[in-house]
């Protein structure tokens, strides 16, 4: 089985203004929900790949059971937030208009009493099972809280894929976890350097590796992405051609992609041209992307050995 955490979920709520003027009151041109964070979009691209997945969470008030009707009724997805009732889970805004601009909420208040809840859901998982921890975590929780999951988790068996950034990612990596995914900006800001080339994101990308990470990665944009395998092989693959709709929810996708071709043929190269059609898929969509959108690009993915 396949879990997926969010420890901020959200509704986002997306409108489209045309030429935004600052003081003024802009009218929207387009507007609409959707339940938001890293981890259920991972879930939502599962879904739509044909593979189940479960959400784990925490959510509270009346914006909280909306996140969970979203999830379940809309994409008939399994969930299993837990409802911390201290507060409101967060309204992020986001527009497009000349420029895209967005304003992202706090979240409720989460206690040592509902990270234990968390931690007794966990007990269920098994062997076999993956899990994915995704995203920024609230200003409540310790930074090093994806490593004490991990390190709860080091006797099970359990596939871990790690989806953040800076000293929350850098802390997991000597528990191992199955893939992690930066991007280069990512890369840039976790070892203080200015990358000038493929060369130097596999140098660092490698380091990563080096530090405990099974596989790593890499995802570039326009540039293509980087895949530093378990196996000892680095692979590369240039962009699909396509034009770019919506960058939010591309690298969440690009994961979804990777496991859902890990899990269904255990073959990494697979795994890697899925993560990078899912990823394209959904850069190219106006919404998250589909089963028949990934399976177009797929056909054109081409992956190569780069030789470092």
């Amino acid at each position: 089985m396949i879990y997926t955490m969010t420890f901020n979920p959200s509704i986002d709520y997306m409108v489209t203004v045309d030429h935004f003027q600052l003081g003024e009151v802009n009218r929207t041109t387009s507007e609409y929900l959707l339940p938001g964070g890293k981890g259920i979009n991972v879930s939502i691209v599962l879904n739509n790949l044909g593979i189940e997945s479960t959400v784990f969470g925490f959510i509270a008030g009346f914006t909280g059971q909306e996140i969970k009707e979203r999830v379940e009724k809309d994409f008939n997805i399994k969930t299993d937030f837990i409802d911390v009732h201290n507060g409101y889970s967060r309204i992020n805004f986001k527009m497009k208009s000349d420029k895209e601009s967005e304003v992202n909420g706090n979240g409720p208040l989460i206690t040592e009493v509902h990270l234990q809840q968390l931690y007794d859901q966990f007990k269920h998982l098994k062997e076999g099972d993956v899990l994915v921890l995704s995203g920024s975590i609230p200003k409540c929780v310790s930074n090093d809280i994806y490593y004490q999951i991990m390190k709860k988790l080091s006797h099970k068996g359990i596939e871990i894929v790690v989806d953040a950034t800076g000293e929350l990612l850098m802390k997991v990596l000597e528990n191992g976890p199955f893939l992690i995914k930066p991007n280069n900006h990512e890369l840039e800001e976790m070892f203080h350097v200015k990358l000038s080339g493929l060369d130097d994101i596999v140098k660092y990308a490698k380091k990563l590796q080096d530090m405990g990470a099974k596989n790593v990665l890499v995802s570039m944009a326009g540039d293509g992405a980087l895949f530093i395998c378990q196996n000892g092989k680095v692979y590369f693959s240039e962009a699909p051609k396509g034009t770019v709709k919506n960058s939010v929810g591309a690298g969440d996708s690009m994961v979804a992609g990777f496991i859902a071709g890990y899990v269904q043929t255990h073959d990494y190269v697979n795994a890697f041209k899925m993560g990078v059609a899912t990823g394209s898929a959904s850069a190219f969509s106006d919404n998250l992307a589909t089963k028949e959108e990934v399976e177009e690009l797929f056909k054109n993915v081409q992956e190569v050995v780069y030789e470092y």
